[in-house]
């Protein structure tokens, strides 16, 4: 599964991981967070210096927030999107002020189906009206695999037909291209959270009878042709990822099973590593899918590495180094994905050094920091070493 050098020594999350032909010097992932800051689809300064932030603070591996294939498919009015040229340049300045603080970044491509239209968190979090649909900016339409809302607050979608699924997988394709202009170095799609590929998985919300619905292989039938569409665009030594609910917490609905056997799928057909969410499909089961607590969502992301045999990616209240190295040394996944850490401290990952019981090493933060900070270290060493060995203790103690 994964691609472990031999010897590697030290704490398994600040050791590389190779897939195809990039090498994250490290097992900590940023995972995509919506900003609502782009401007018809196109990166902003916010975007730049939101995502730039977590380059200097050393993370493995940088994920955008979900970027729109579509401009009807996007969830809210400012997400970022890859559905136009234009969109090329604004991300490649991101993507190459992250290439020159030795980093590397993915687009996660979305489209957000039945769930398209909802307003920011701070805004109230809510889904648009149908009159809100209609006069969004650039124009906004939920489509689905069958005509069921996402929830009481949700319109019913329209549902596809054969040339609406046509044209969302060459959508796909479309922006996996531009994505290779824009430089980035890994892909991302976003199969899960009730958007749409992960409506066309559920029985709940799929209730077609033609080749895209019925039992579980039809079900799974558009997610893995848009793989298919994006793997032939994708250049052959640039990793892939999915990101999916590994159970969607609707009542009969896409289970454990089913994700293992989804997972088999997507690794044939080239995906490399699976990333393990859970929830979403509708408003009533997204806080009730699983009991929240730390790591809640590991053990998905363990079973789906066992059983499919794929390198997988958890999320979802990893809080600190200590717990994320014992959940890597366990074998439960091969990365960690963090999201509100990061934001709480951008350098988390160059902190987790100490968190393990390892000096700092400021040779390997950016310059223009680590200089000042190695200065630092040289007069006030002694000083240091005793308050962090205080806080270690003040910890085992808790």
């Amino acid at each position: 599964m994964s691609s472990d050098r031999p010897g590697d020594v030290g704490p398994r999350l600040l050791s590389p991981l190779a897939l195809r032909g990039r090498t994250l010097p490290n097992r900590i992932v940023i995972s995509p967070m919506c900003q609502h800051a782009a401007d018809n689809g196109a990166a902003s300064d916010w975007h730049l210096v939101h995502l730039g932030k977590f380059a200097l603070g050393g993370a493995g591996l940088i994920l955008t927030e979900s970027t729109a294939v579509a401009a009807e498919a996007r969830i809210g009015i400012r997400d970022l999107g890859l559905w136009s040229d234009a969109h090329i340049a604004p991300l490649k300045r991101v993507v190459d002020f992250i290439h020159a603080q030795n980093g590397l970044i993915g687009v996660q491509l979305a489209h957000a189906g039945r769930k398209a239209g909802s307003h920011a968190l701070w805004d109230g979090g809510s889904a648009f009206s149908v009159d809100e649909l209609a006069t969004a900016p650039g124009g906004l339409q939920r489509f689905g695999p069958s005509a069921i809302a996402a929830g009481p607050e949700w319109s019913a979608p329209a549902e596809m037909d054969e040339a609406d699924i046509a044209g969302a997988i060459g959508q796909f394709g479309a922006a996996a291209r531009r994505a290779v202009l824009a430089g980035f170095d890994a892909i991302e799609l976003h199969f899960g959270h009730g958007y749409l590929v992960a409506s066309f998985l559920s029985p709940v919300s799929n209730r077609r009878d033609d080749g895209y619905g019925g039992d579980r292989a039809g079900r799974m039938r558009l997610g893995l042709e848009i793989v298919t569409r994006v793997r032939a665009e994708w250049p052959d030594d640039r990793p892939l990822f999915c990101r999916i609910s590994a159970v969607d917490g609707a009542e009969g609905g896409w289970d454990i099973g089913d994700s293992i056997v989804f997972a088999c799928e997507l690794k044939r057909l080239g995906v490399d590593v699976i990333d393990v969410s859970s929830g979403g499909l509708t408003e009533e089961t997204r806080r009730i899918a699983v009991p929240r607590g730390l790591g809640f969502q590991v053990d998905f992301a363990d079973r789906i590495r066992r059983e499919a045999d794929v390198v997988t990616q958890t999320v979802g209240m990893i809080v600190d180094a200590p717990q994320a190295e014992a959940l890597l040394q366990a074998g439960c996944a091969d990365l960690v994905a963090i999201g509100r850490e990061a934001l709480n401290d951008p350098y988390w990952p160059r902190r987790a050094r100490e968190q393990l019981g390892l000096k700092p090493d400021y040779a390997d933060w950016p310059v223009r920091h680590g200089a000042w900070l190695d200065k630092r270290e040289q007069h006030m060493g002694a000083i240091l070493d005793e308050r962090r060995q205080a806080l270690g203790r003040k910890r085992h103690e808790q």
